[in-house]
């Protein structure tokens, strides 16, 4: 085969289409399958009926069709890395919200409506204020414990729950006196209640 031209080692003639270019190279590959020496120079007489396409192309006396691939043209591509997904939140956040079961959730809920409830008994022009401390006392205790039976950390429940409890207070207080302006709203006690709210948001999702 190597005293022909590659046209003619393929059996093709000179205005042959590309698509009888590659018949031909496959059919003659799998007719030699078994002789390396007969797809060795099938394979290098199509390597130059593609480069003769490519200088008549570079000529201007041939379109090639894109979806050609000559062997100098080849370029290896690297893969793209895939996207990587945004993320809604920080990391560290991430890790201090907790995906609650219902039992997470009305349990402390049961347990800060009946706290709530003692606040709202109590008489607003009581002097002492023992039995809100009292009360806010055992909303924290709740928290604690709430938050401690999740991961057993005893250390950052309390953290979480000392700052809920601030927040809370400190929102509460705020609409408490705002209140207190238009209504018979004691502020204390209000605040209490917005900070027992804050504090079951704490317990159940948080952790």
């Amino acid at each position: 085969m190597s005293d022909k031209s590659p046209y003619e080692t393929l059996g093709l003639t000179e205005d042959a289409s590309f698509e009888e270019i590659q018949q031909a190279r496959q059919r003659l590959t799998d007719q030699h399958s078994g002789d390396r020496r007969q797809v060795e120079a099938i394979e290098t007489a199509y390597d130059a009926v593609l480069m003769d396409r490519l200088r008549m192309r570079q000529q201007g006396k041939l379109k090639v069709p894109d979806r050609i691939r000559f062997p100098e043209k080849v370029t290896a591509t690297e893969p793209k890395a895939p996207p990587t997904p945004g993320k809604s939140m920080p990391n560290w956040l991430q890790s201090y919200l907790d995906t609650p079961s219902q039992a997470d959730i009305l349990l402390p809920m049961g347990v800060y409506l009946v706290l709530m409830s003692c606040v709202a008994l109590l008489h607003p022009t009581q002097g002492s204020q023992s039995p809100l401390q009292v009360t806010l006392l055992a909303g924290v205790v709740a928290s604690i414990y709430f938050l401690n039976r999740k991961e057993r950390k005893f250390g950052r429940s309390v953290l979480l729950t000392v700052g809920g409890l601030i927040a809370g207070l400190l929102l509460g207080g705020l609409l408490g006196a705002s209140l207190a302006n238009i209504s018979q709203v004691n502020s204390d006690q209000f605040a209490a209640v917005v900070a027992f709210f804050v504090l079951w948001l704490v317990s159940s999702f948080l952790r």
